[in-house]
C-alpha cells in the first residue's frame, strides 16, 4: 500500500515561491507516476502537473505553465512541486497523488496541503 504524505503548504504574498513536497512510503516513487491537483473552496479538484514514471516527461496545467514545476528525488523517494510567481488564485489544498502507470486513473491520494497567496 503507497501512502503520500504531503508539506510545505502556507501563507505567502502574491509573487513569493512555495516549495510543497510529498513523501511515499511503502513503495519507491521511481516505480510511479505522480501528479499535483488542488481543489479551491466552492470548485472541483483540478489537475495541476504531473510526472511520467520515466520521470522525463511532465505536464502541467495552462494556468501554472511557466510557473509550477514538477519534480522527483528518488534517493528521498519524494515528489516536488516548486511554486513560483504564486497568484491569489492559486489558493487551494494541494494533492499529491500517485499512480501505477501513466495511463490509469490516479488511486493513491495524500491528505493535502493547504497554500493561501495574499494579495
Amino acid at each position: 500500500q503507497v501512502q503520500l504524505v504531503e508539506s510545505g503548504g502556507g501563507l505567502v504574498q502574491t509573487g513569493g515561491s512555495l516549495r510543497l513536497s510529498c513523501a511515499a512510503s511503502g513503495r519507491s516513487f521511481s516505480t510511479l507516476s505522480a501528479g499535483w491537483f488542488r481543489q479551491a473552496p466552492g470548485q472541483e479538484r483540478q489537475f495541476v502537473a504531473s510526472l511520467r514514471r520515466n520521470g522525463a516527461s511532465t505536464y502541467y496545467s495552462d494556468s501554472v505553465k511557466g510557473r509550477f514545476t514538477i519534480s522527483r528525488d528518488n534517493a528521498k523517494n519524494t515528489v516536488y512541486l516548486q511554486m513560483n510567481s504564486l497568484k491569489p488564485e492559486d489558493t487551494a489544498v494541494y494533492y499529491c497523488a500517485a499512480r501505477e502507470s501513466d495511463f490509469r486513473e490516479f488511486g493513491y491520494w495524500g491528505q493535502g496541503t493547504q497554500v493561501t497567496v495574499s494579495s
